[in-house]
């Protein structure tokens, strides 16, 4: 019966990816309920799947496994399924055809990475979601003009992660004969490759500043997708082929602060969260360094949790930019006035990502930092404890204060469209859900969980921390005043200096091809005047010449035969 289910299955992606092909051919309610069932039709695959690899299809001299179930890729494409479905519900109304295809693409190809068993069936779905993100970008063009050139520069860099990690999958493959995705060693150039591949996806140095550079671009529902796939893939791709890589610890850490000082920085509400997405895979990232099973489990869980309240803060924060139209915190302000639904959601979602007790941040991300301190690596430890403050002062605090309340902008806009509302109020309660009963999520993690977040030391320990933030935030918020400013980031040089040096490669270049051009021109003309000196009505050889004269050159040229035959 397996064998025969197993011959039948598709990847489940590819019922998302064909819906997004058929989102254009119908219209009305008909689409609508496209846009609501293709996802769930999709997680009731994800489970029907069992365990195994039930496809092989004969490439080349390679077998492909595009149906390889296993528990990290249920959960990652569990919550994707989701994902899709409450993104979908909160586009329904707003979003254009073209980005809702785009992003259930999208979608899709990022589930059809989780069960990818083999390196080139997971390229294949890797650069789709490139392709999916990019137009989910340039839906937003006709709206917002400076989208477009977001989703070039976005472009450009999966292109550049797409060739590193083709490159290594090409040397990998040469190297071992085999294409299986499995867990690797970074001790070889292929695998360092490919490593670096999967980083770039996760915003890892030196290039984190993508993701604050496009998201915020895109249209409000638009970011919502955006938000949840590409670098949660990157933690899936990271957690099953590189756990344990120490220097994933590094550089999570490195995320981990960079996405919270940007954060504190920013004046946008949208580049806000953008940063916080670097922080809080920043923290995945260094979980799957640290590499135990616990910290394992500590990486998918958060990873499922994030991808819940990022997108209830990025829904509440695209409610405001699509009512108001303004997206910096010095022009928003007591909004909770006349937007309560979308106020009470933002602040559910800040709490979460803040891990405040009986939310679902909590019992996630509780996972990753006991982690660190059952291995002994007290300063990761140490780190991880003070990031967890500064997140609730920049998205647990700083979002909602200055959006919602601070002073008042005068404005009293009306909460958004019942499908954007209830979208908000289904992740609210999955993040208090979770946080309230956490062994839903604890029974589908990878490794068995033994683990009870909620101990007197740690309720209080966390409380603690969460207290000394809130304090240091108002006693510090004269100081944190909006601003109109601008952040200089790494970004700045793919978007300013190469840009000058591409301009300054170009005049020399050009002035270069004119000078071959005008010396090419001038040998053509003079040759053509040659040809027409000799060759022209006037020329040598266009004049008429007697018949004597001729009748005498063809008896020399005769002399001259016979002599060079006898001689």
């Amino acid at each position: 019966m397996t064998e025969m289910l197993g011959s039948m299955l598709l990847p489940p992606g590819l019922v998302l990816i064909i819906g997004a092909f058929l989102l254009p051919l119908v219209e009305g309610k008909l689409r609508a309920a496209l846009v609501l069932t293709l996802p769930l039709l999709t997680l009731a695959l994800v489970w029907l799947i069992p365990d195994g690899n039930h496809v092989q299809i004969a490439f080349l001299d390679y077998s492909l496994q595009p149906v390889n179930s296993t528990a990290e890729g249920r959960l990652f494409a569990t919550i994707f399924s989701i994902m899709a479905f409450a993104g979908g519900l909160y586009a329904l109304k707003t979003a254009t055809l073209t980005e809702l295809s785009a992003a259930f693409a999208y979608a899709g190809s990022a589930i059809g990475v989780t069960f990818a068993g083999d390196l080139i069936t997971l390229f294949i779905f890797w650069e789709m979601m490139a392709l999916g993100s990019t137009m989910v970008l340039w839906a937003n063009t006709a709206a917002n003009p400076k989208a477009y050139k977001a989703s070039i520069r976005y472009l450009l860099v999966h292109l550049l992660g797409g060739v590193v990690l083709m490159s290594g999958i090409a040397a990998y493959v040469f190297e071992t004969g085999s294409t299986a995705f499995t867990a690797m060693q970074a001790d070889s150039v292929a695998t360092w490759l490919i490593l670096a591949g999967f980083l770039v996806n996760a915003g890892a140095p030196p290039l984190s500043a993508w993701i604050a550079d496009a998201y915020p671009e895109a249209s409000p529902s638009g970011m919502v997708f955006l938000s949840a796939f590409t670098t949660k893939t990157a933690v899936f791709v990271l957690l099953v082929g590189f756990a344990g890589t120490e220097i994933l610890i590094y550089i999570g850490l490195y995320m981990v602060f960079y996405g919270i000082i940007y954060a504190l920085l920013e004046n946008d509400m949208r580049r806000i969260l953008a940063y916080s997405i670097v922080n809080q895979v920043g923290f995945m990232v260094t979980a799957i360094g640290i590499g135990s099973e616990m910290a394992l489990n500590g990486a998918a869980a958060h990873a499922f949790a994030h991808i819940i309240y990022k997108a209830l803060l990025l829904m509440s924060a695209g409610s405001v930019l699509l009512m108001t139209s303004k997206r910096k915190c010095t022009e928003l302000g007591g909004l909770f006035q006349s937007m309560p639904v979308t106020a009470i959601n933002g602040i559910v979602g800040a709490l979460a990502i803040s891990a405040f007790p009986f939310t679902s941040g909590f019992v996630t991300k509780s996972l990753e930092t006991s982690a660190a301190a059952y291995e002994g690596l007290v300063f990761v430890w140490f780190m991880l404890l003070a990031a967890s403050a500064g997140v609730f002062l920049h998205a647990g605090i700083k979002f909602p204060w200055f959006v919602f309340f601070q002073k008042d902008s005068g404005m009293r806009p009306p909460d958004p469209a019942a499908n954007m509302r209830w979208a908000m109020w289904l992740f609210s309660f999955l993040c208090i859900a979770i946080g309230v009963y956490p062994q839903a999520l604890y029974s589908i993690l990878p490794y068995a969980v033994d683990y009870q977040p909620y101990t007197v030391d740690h309720l209080v320990t966390q409380f603690q921390l969460l207290l000394f933030a809130g304090f240091a935030f108002f006693v510090l918020l004269p100081m944190m005043k909006r601003t109109l400013t601008i952040s200089l980031d790494f970004d700045w040089f793919y978007r300013r200096f190469a840009k000058v040096v591409g301009d300054e490669f170009s005049v020399k270049t050009g002035k270069a091809f004119d000078r071959l051009e005008t010396q090419v021109r001038g040998g053509a003309t003079g040759f053509i005047q040659r040809l027409h000196r000799h060759h022209g009505p006037q020329g040598i050889l266009a004049r008429t010449w007697p018949s004597g004269a001729m009748v005498l050159w063809v008896a020399v040229m005769l002399v001259a035969s016979l002599v060079l035959y006898y001689v």
